[in-house]
């Protein structure tokens, strides 16, 4: 409890507030009392130093108490466990996290330190591994390993520290293993016995685990399913003198038992920016970010000016090599995949998908199954929804998306694209029904607007725009069909005006302005030469 401090004194105690300049005569009267003005004041400040003087008193007393206490009782106070979540790969975050955890649970005074492992490899060198081998094994509390929850795995070198651990053990499905050759620490011995081999390059369950005798459960159960579980294995381990009081035995009503924590369990993980750099390290999302980033900033150099395209995709890349730098990156596959963006880019520019844009795919296929090498116990290959996802958002964005980018960003949209309706252009591939035209100097994706393909070398001619496609009509077939559609009108408008007169029949005034009956009108569209007109 924390001693008393005196206050100091008021100001208006030391220094009594000067009458107001009034008469000295003047007086109030209150109940037909004659009183001082100033006479409120002072039993103000008098009240205030009675109340301060009780508060010393109060608190001296309070204080010799206990002091008098002190020598006859002693607190008891409950010990904290902390749990230090392990996930993903052990990189160097992961490493420093663990090494600054037994530091700061030693500072803090916890009972112990538990490490809940789930890891499918090793990330880090040797001999980063055997500094970590060395602290665990001569750290000034108890280090307790639990792999889990249910189907949790420890695999790699960095799996060795279950033989310096003081206190191991797993949950039910969870499995270990892929150790590799025992490494040679300074401070400690790596021995598992006579499942050293088969813990070399393979790995096990519970079942062979408590056969082989891997870890030190100190509990006979089928696994330590949870945390509590593993609180309980490490309660009675004595160190140094020190028996941990982690958990204690209950009697219900019933006459039967349970344990209890009693332990203040504290839970931590990566902090918020080691957690991003730990995340960048996954195979699947250093993937993603690098395809991901390299597009964006194939984007923005399309697009003018640098804009929020370009500063993500930079991030992106940044984030995405960060993670390379630590993954087991295959070099010429990651040259591949900026090769393929390369060649995207060439179509791009050309604004049409061809040759390149078919091998930018080929190399991106290539370079994103054999990105990463593989490890003990893991393949490292971004999953199938990773693959698919990275391999066909490309795809789709350099066949379809980047183009239109490409054509919307340079047209005219100031003065619109109505100008090209009735202009004539040149194809480039065969519209059947889709195909690209050349029009002045430009090529366009083109839609023909009847049933008739147009070959490569032909003339077409422009007769209305849908976004970034041009409609298109052949030339000499359009200016054939609206001839002998304009005839068969004047030719049956003659013969209803002078049935009897054959020449003029045959030869219509093409100066006179006639209008076909509907009858006649209707003969004209019956025609099959005529009805694919629109």
């Amino acid at each position: 409890m924390r001693h008393g401090r005196s206050q100091p004194l008021p100001w208006s105690s030391l220094h009594p507030p000067c009458p107001p300049p009034r008469p000295l005569a003047l007086r109030s009267t209150i109940a037909g009392e004659i009183r001082s003005p100033e006479a409120p004041l002072r039993r103000l400040a008098i009240a205030l130093l009675t109340m301060l003087a009780g508060l010393t008193l109060f608190s001296s007393s309070i204080q010799a108490q206990d002091d008098s206490d002190t020598p006859e009782t002693t607190a008891i106070e409950v010990g904290r466990v902390d749990v230090l979540q392990v996930s993903g790969f052990f990189d160097p975050i992961l490493v420093n996290e663990i090494e600054s955890a037994i530091e700061r649970a030693d500072a803090d005074g916890s009972q112990a330190l538990i490490l809940q492992v789930n890891s499918r490899g090793t990330l880090v060198d040797d001999s980063v591994i055997e500094d970590l081998l060395d602290q665990v094994a001569t750290a000034p509390i108890p280090i307790g390993i639990w792999v889990g929850p249910n189907g949790a795995r420890f695999y790699g070198t960095a799996a060795q520290l279950l033989a310096v651990a003081d206190v191991t053990g797993m949950a039910p499905g969870a499995r270990v293993g892929y150790l590799g050759v025992p490494l040679t620490p300074d401070e400690a011995t790596i021995d598992f016995g006579i499942a050293e081999d088969r813990l070399r390059n393979g790995s096990v369950g519970l079942t062979d685990a408590r056969a082989l005798d891997i870890f030190k459960q100190r509990i006979d159960d089928d696994g330590i399913p949870t945390v509590s579980n593993m609180l309980q294995a490490m309660d009675g381990y004595e160190e140094n003198g020190i028996v941990l009081d982690t958990t204690e035995l209950v009697v219900l009503d019933n006459g039967a038992t349970r344990f209890d924590t009693i332990s203040v369990v504290r839970f931590s993980k990566l902090s918020l920016v080691d957690q991003l750099f730990h995340t960048v390290a996954s195979p699947p999302v250093a993937y993603l970010l690098l395809l991901i980033g390299l597009a964006l900033l194939i984007f923005e150099f399309f697009t003018a000016g640098v804009g929020l395209a370009g500063g993500i995709g930079a991030a992106c890349t940044v984030l995405a090599f960060t993670g390379l730098a630590v993954l087991p990156t295959r070099p010429w596959a990651a040259a591949l995949l900026m090769i393929a963006m390369l060649a995207f880019a060439i179509d791009v520019q050309v604004g049409i998908p061809r040759f390149w844009t078919g091998a930018g795919i080929v190399l991106t296929v290539i370079g994103s199954w054999f990105l990463f090498e593989p490890i003990p116990g893991a393949s490292m290959r971004p999953g199938w929804i990773a693959l698919f996802a990275g391999i066909g958002g490309i795809t789709l964005t350099f066949i379809v998306g980047m183009p239109s980018m490409v054509r919307t960003r340079f047209a005219t949209p100031t003065i619109g694209r109505e100008w090209m309706i009735g202009e004539e252009g040149t194809v480039i591939e065969d519209v059947d029904p889709e195909g690209v035209i050349e029009v002045g100097t430009a090529r366009w994706r083109a839609r023909i607007n009847r049933a008739t393909p147009v070959s490569a070398g032909g003339s077409v001619r422009v007769v209305a725009i849908d976004g970034v496609t041009l409609d298109v009509e052949p030339l000499e077939g359009a200016a054939r069909d609206y001839r002998e559609m304009r005839n068969k009108s004047d030719d049956a408008s003659t013969q209803v005006d002078a049935p009897g007169d054959g020449a003029e029949a045959d030869q219509p005034d093409s100066g006179s302005e006639t209008t076909p009956e509907p009858n006649a009108a209707a003969e004209a569209v019956s025609d099959p030469e005529s009805s694919d007109l629109r």
